[in-house]
């Protein structure tokens, strides 16, 4: 399995839609972030998927570090 790739030392805020599944991409190396994009596949890290519960603006990870995947919650300022 390959480590993580730090995208963005920060949070990525996105518009999401009640009801909508996302998957948002837990490798770093997708080229749609936060979103998984299938370059996963040589990493053995899967992306994680997260319906959004409410319309409006979620913080997704940056930095693939969270501990509350996929949402960020401040890890990144320790890195």
């Amino acid at each position: 399995m390959s480590d993580r790739v730090v995208f963005q030392k920060k949070s990525m805020p996105i518009e999401v839609e009640a009801g909508k599944t996302y998957y948002w991409c837990a490798c770093g190396k997708s080229e749609n972030q936060p979103f998984c994009d299938g370059a996963h596949l040589d990493t053995g890290i899967m992306p994680i998927a997260y319906k959004a519960e409410a319309t409006g603006k979620a913080f997704f990870c940056g930095c693939k570090a969270t501990n509350s995947e996929p949402l960020c919650d401040g890890t990144h300022k320790s890195l």
